[in-house]
Formats: structure tokens, sequence, C-alpha cells
């Protein structure tokens, strides 16, 4: 599980946000996860347990895309086909779990382009 000094500080950082931060029915959580290849986010509610929409760089409908792009890049687009399908599901507000990463690259892409594609946090 968490192997790496880096791995056990992220740990710690994510048990020290996800005490502030609760996914409603109403306002769903975006948990942002980023590993080395690839960058995953899904809208969960924390009431019921369940994920309401997920989307990552290896998305059947951002696969075209995602050939040209890389980084913080594909992030975005990440956060904006989110973004989409949230709209689809009549879901506007949310709050934003970072999930222990540092806000800065492509987590923040992803919010940023959450926020571009019409999702308010």
């Amino acid at each position: 599980m968490a192997s790496k000094r880096g791995d056990i500080a992220r740990l710690r950082r994510k048990m020290r946000v996800r005490k502030k931060i609760f996914g409603t029915d109403e306002r769903p959580r975006i948990c942002v996860f980023r590993s080395n290849k690839h960058v995953y986010a899904q809208v969960i509610s924390d009431n019921r347990g369940v994920t309401l929409a997920s989307v990552s760089t290896l998305s059947k409908d951002l696969a075209g895309a995602m050939k040209s792009l890389k980084g913080t890049g594909a992030a975005k687009q990440v956060g904006i086909a989110l973004a989409r399908v949230c709209k689809e599901k009549n879901i506007t507000r949310v709050v934003f779990d970072r999930n222990g990463f540092l806000y800065h690259g492509q987590v923040k892409a992803v919010a940023d382009g959450a926020r571009e594609g019409g999702l308010e946090f």
C-alpha cells in the first residue's frame, strides 16, 4: 500500500483534508487521483457511498484527444469532460477533494477544467 515516504506523506495529507470535506447528494465531492501516467477524477456522494460520475485519461470519449496531450493539458481535458458528464446528471455544485496531492500542476488543471466546464466550487 504505502511503501514510500512520499506515499505516506500524501496519505497523511489526505486524511487531514478528508476530515473537513464531505460530499452530499446536493453537493458531491470531486476526488482527483494522479498516477505517473494518468489522471482520474470521480464525483462521489458520501451520503450514499456511490460514485456518480468518473472520467480519466483512459476514458473512451477522451481517447482521441489524449494522443496529442500530456500532463496538464490532458488533466484539463479530464476536468472539462467531468463537467460535461456532471451537467448531464444535473450536478452543478461540487466540493473539490485533492486527495492529498498538492494543489498544483495536474490537480489544479483538473479543477480549472471543471470550472471552465461550468461546475461551481
